[in-house]
């Protein structure tokens, strides 16, 4: 009897544990992570040095969430803290970096779901949260809602004592320079530059995290895919968790995230297949600029698939093997 009520505490700890339904750690903890940095044709700019650059900081932002996958962290934070880096830093257009809309001014949209309980959480049209993703995940905590938008979103995260910055902290040399040149109508508005990160847990469960300035020159409040659920951003630990990058409307249109994994729950299509026939047999046909898609199931399968000359991508597995892609189909294992 004293035995057993000594063994009680962890009793209840276990069974706490097995209904938060983070007990069954795989008992390989296999896991896994894939991230992008936004997808779309490739520049003449993109020369051998700037794809080191760019490459560089894809290995820090994946071994991160790698460093945190083997330390047996839940993908729902895994895939915010990835994705508070690649925000933080100002080679892609999310978070620092940002795109300017027609009137000049950044609009940030960021989207977060949890595949376990299918929680979801997003923004829209923010112009003051410095990390807008951290914001989207505060939705899906603490609210009964999905998405906040605008000034209603910036009055929640400031409630919640999110750092707030000045519109101007999220411009660049680079942001102010092509926005003039869209203002003269000498250059049209490039949607590539979006971030995201999708993983897999060593309890099976999956997330997915998109975050972006939107498209250059938009125009009356354009909101894109990214926080649009189902779009842009999806994760259900039946099947998969997708983050997408390109031409926000054409994702919208498709509801791509959620059609990659509807086709392998209702058609028993593997992740790969799936990607493939919503990208290049649903998207492609229908012109735009198009983009891409990143993927991981719940065996820890992964997809990069696109329709652009480039798209930013890294990606990490629990095999120790780690890997890094720019150009179209330039992707190289770095480590294994």
């Amino acid at each position: 009897m004293n035995n057993f009520l000594i063994k009680l505490p962890l009793i209840i700890v276990v069974i706490l544990l097995t209904q938060s339904g983070y007990a069954q750690i795989n008992s390989s903890r296999n896991w896994a992570i894939v991230i992008h940095g936004g997808a779309g044709a490739a520049p003449t700019s993109m020369t051998p040095e700037k794809i080191e650059v760019y490459e560089k900081h894809l290995i820090e932002a994946v071994s991160i969430g790698k460093k945190m996958l083997n330390e047996g962290y839940k993908s729902i934070d895994v895939v915010q803290k990835v994705v508070n880096y690649l925000e933080d830093c100002p080679l892609f257009n999310a978070g620092k970096g940002a795109v300017k809309n027609i009137d000049g001014i950044h609009e940030l949209d960021a989207a977060i779901m949890d595949g376990s309980n299918l929680k979801a959480g997003a923004v829209a049209g923010v112009r003051d949260i410095k990390n807008p993703i951290n914001a989207a995940r505060l939705v899906m905590d603490s609210t009964v809602h999905v998405l906040l938008i605008g000034e209603g979103a910036s009055a929640f995260a400031k409630s919640k004592n999110l750092e707030i910055v000045d519109n101007k902290y999220f411009s660049t040399d680079e942001r102010e320079k092509e926005y003039t040149k869209i203002r003269k109508g000498s250059e049209n508005g490039n949607p590539g530059g979006t971030v995201g990160c999708v993983a897999l847990d060593i309890y099976g469960n999956l997330s997915a995290a998109t975050s972006t300035g939107g498209m250059s020159g938009k125009k009356w409040g354009r909101v894109g895919d990214v926080p649009i659920i189902g779009a842009g951003t999806y994760a259900n630990n039946e099947t998969a968790a997708i983050s997408g990058t390109g031409h926000g409307e054409l994702w919208i249109r498709r509801v791509v995230a959620f059609d990659i994994c509807a086709l392998m729950s209702y058609k028993s299509y593997s992740l790969e297949e799936a990607a493939n026939e919503v990208i290049f047999k649903k998207i492609s046909p229908m012109g735009g600029s198009g983009g891409g898609v990143i993927g991981v199931d719940k065996n820890g399968n992964i997809v990069m698939v696109f329709n652009t000359g480039l798209m930013h991508r890294a990606w990490a597995k629990s095999s120790g093997e780690v890997g890094v892609g720019v150009l179209k189909g330039d992707e190289r294992v770095v480590k294994k």
